[in-house]
């Protein structure tokens, strides 16, 4: 079986398993997205969820973020963890979408990465899912069970990325990204994968290497 196969599997396994692949962080406009996933680094969505709600009503224009200052913006995002950097990246995100994109939000992976903050996951989320362009978000759940299915090898995201936009169905790659979060949640975990509840298990490099030992 090809990767390219095997990535076919996977994608129809999982979109039976899951049927809704919506991205678990809440946002109403693009500018909300952005924010939330550069919460979202190193940090769970339901927390950034529990976060954005209060942040987005103090702030709820991109020119009330640019015109406050990283201070300001730092007491809504404590609980976030590396709230500093994090409330820094965020005011200098919306000075620069103000200064250089006429206050819109770019809708590509190398115009978003030139964001203060903005790495390639976020891009990639954004321009997945507000421009519904192909993309491709390697998260950690991402890598861990494309790791275990044998569709990338390594854990570097951009490596990874690469390797999956070579064999996955790019029409279906958002929401792919979207379902293995689930998937990853809830079945394949990080410690203790529940192997025997898997969609995947008959095609997984990972279970067929556990049924050996």
């Amino acid at each position: 079986m090809t990767k390219k196969q095997k990535a076919a599997l996977a994608v129809e396994a999982l979109k039976k398993e899951y049927p809704d692949a919506v991205c678990s962080l809440t946002y109403r406009e693009p500018l909300q997205l952005l924010i939330a996933t550069r919460l979202a680094a190193q940090c769970t969505d339901a927390r950034v969820n529990m976060v954005t709600p209060a942040l987005f009503e103090r702030f709820p224009t991109l020119e009330a973020f640019a015109q406050s200052s990283a201070e300001e913006i730092e007491p809504y995002i404590h609980s976030c963890g590396l709230y500093k950097t994090k409330a820094r990246d965020i005011h200098a995100m919306c000075r620069s979408l103000l200064e250089n994109y006429d206050g819109v939000v770019p809708d590509t992976v190398e115009e978003l990465t030139k964001l203060p903050g903005v790495g390639r996951k976020t891009a990639n989320l954004v321009v997945g899912d507000i421009y519904h362009k192909p993309a491709v978000v390697t998260d950690t759940h991402c890598i861990r069970l494309c790791g275990r299915l044998g569709l990338s090898e390594g854990k570097e995201p951009y490596k990874v990325e690469k390797q999956l936009r070579a064999v996955l169905p790019m029409d279906e790659a958002n929401d792919f990204c979207h379902r293995l979060v689930l998937h990853g949640r809830a079945v394949c975990q990080a410690r203790t994968p529940r192997c025997e509840q898997c969609c995947m298990k008959e095609f997984c490099n990972y279970f067929k290497a556990a049924q050996k030992k």
